[in-house]
């Protein structure tokens, strides 16, 4: 559950009629909630839920096995991670999530991260394991960093928090709408 924007679930709701998926970990409301092992089934497809908290409570990695691919929210990205110092997060739960999950996966796996701030799309469990300046190091470090990053407050965060926990549209009060539109 994203603190720095308004989730665009609840318009795509409106737009189309789908469902809103969340773990069942973030306190969020959705059509349905979803944890580790549990299948989100689309068309002939199917995607595998793995739980990685750490940057949040309700992180997770979506595997969309029979491509070789996995979304990895905000618990990975490209060459980096997502902050731990708010919303729950934790820096030694993020380092075991990513090293006991994302990286158990096939090295080959290409890994999707909900954005990236330099452009980037797309990298691999075995480029990360490489080249991730921080996930590289070892568990003392990384919480050494995580811990350090000294970032700003998000500007978002006390509109995007209430209106992300109803995934942007239950019961939204007025006041909170101004992102949706």
């Amino acid at each position: 559950m994203h603190a720095d924007h308004i989730t665009g679930s609840g318009h795509l709701k409106r737009l189309s009629g789908c469902k809103s998926i969340i773990s069942k970990h973030s306190g969020a409301e959705a059509d349905i909630l979803v944890t580790e092992g549990d299948y989100i089934d689309f068309g002939n497809h199917k995607l595998r839920v793995l739980n990685t908290p750490g940057h949040t409570n309700g992180c997770c990695t979506f595997c969309f096995e029979e491509h070789g691919m996995a979304f990895t929210g905000d618990a990975l990205l490209i060459r980096g991670c997502g902050r731990t110092d708010f919303q729950e997060g934790d820096a030694a739960t993020l380092y075991n999530s990513v090293h006991q999950k994302i990286f158990a996966l096939p090295d080959q796996t290409l890994l999707y991260p909900a954005h990236d701030y330099n452009g980037l799309t797309v990298t691999t469990v075995d480029e990360e394991k490489r080249l991730n300046p921080r996930l590289t190091k070892s568990l003392h470090d990384f919480v050494h960093i995580m811990d350090n990053l000294k970032l700003g407050y998000p500007k978002q965060i006390d509109k995007a928090l209430p209106a992300n926990k109803v995934c942007g549209l239950y019961n939204l009060p007025e006041e909170l709408k101004d992102g949706l539109s």
